[in-house]
């Protein structure tokens, strides 16, 4: 008789989630970490590195909405974009789909999980891969952004790992420096910080580090089922304070110009807005 076969998420030591597993489609170990890929039956195909769910096909949207139209968005005139990790694709899709950016630049450092994406997971890039205005470069973003010319990029997104393992380099003073200076006058950065319930020290430290580089830090947030334990925070850190103050209408109308409006399955501008709005035990954690 067959058994029902389980993974269980090991983020947490004493706290997790599993997925009832259809058939595992792929498990390999790379110079890197352990990339699992799997068929769920509730969330499409799923991807865990190091035993932590990256994404799923059923609610990558939202992350990747979030991670990517928010600073574009909030920018206004980003043409440059440098994307660190996102080895799946998803962002680079979602920056390419403002018609405005000029050039994005993705740096990975795991050439499988590239592989394995457009393998097993190939609706999350699309097309992005092939994009003329794309390049990407299977590295090492923090020496990536060490030797990145003064001022080459508007805005620079993260979405690495949780700053344990081989996502640790991309949290440290030295990387937040070097993002300030290949940042042009207004620019800024993002990067997932972990969902504070569980996580605020992550939240806290990297906003400490941010804040010694960048004028105006903050946090804005976004619910993704699999990143379970509520409200997931996304780091901002911006050269311009006044870029997360951009009311309602200004977004949308930049929405409309970039070719977004109605494209989306989370971000609104009125979410946009409210993103920045965050919950006291959430704030406590972003205190210079």
């Amino acid at each position: 008789m067959a058994t029902d076969s389980w993974v269980n998420e090991t983020l947490y030591p004493d706290w997790g989630q599993r997925f009832l597993v259809k058939r595992e489609l792929a498990r390999v170990q790379s110079d890197f970490q352990d990339i699992m890929v799997f068929e769920s039956t509730s969330h499409g195909r799923v991807m865990l590195l190091d035993g932590v769910v990256q994404i799923t096909e059923r609610d990558e949207f939202v992350y990747q909405e979030m991670l990517t139209h928010v600073p574009l968005l909030a920018h206004g005139a980003a043409k440059r974009v440098l994307i660190i990790g996102a080895g799946d694709g998803g962002v680079l899709r979602r920056v390419l789909q403002h018609r405005n950016v000029e050039r994005a630049v993705m740096v990975e450092i795991d050439g499988e999980v590239i592989r394995l994406a457009k393998e097993f997971m190939p609706g999350i890039a699309g097309d992005a891969w092939n994009d003329p205005r794309a390049e990407v470069i299977v590295g090492d973003g923090i020496d990536y952004v060490r030797q990145a010319a003064s001022g080459s990029f508007d805005v620079v997104i993260v979405d690495s790992t949780d700053p344990i393992g081989v996502g640790e380099v991309l949290f440290t003073d030295e990387f937040y420096a070097n993002a300030a200076r290949l940042l042009s006058e207004r620019g800024l950065i993002v990067n997932q910080c972990g969902v504070p319930f569980m996580q605020a020290d992550e939240l806290r430290e990297t906003n400490i580090r941010r804040a010694k580089s960048f004028p105006d830090t903050w946090a804005y947030v976004a619910a993704v089922p699999t990143y379970v334990g509520g409200f997931m925070t996304l780091g901002w850190a911006a050269k311009d304070a006044s870029l997360r103050e951009v009311d309602v209408a200004t977004i949308r109308a930049r929405a409309e110009a970039a070719g977004i409006l109605g494209q989306t399955r989370y971000w609104t501008p009125e979410i946009h807005v409210g993103a920045f709005a965050l919950p006291p035990y959430i704030a406590e954690n972003l205190a210079r």
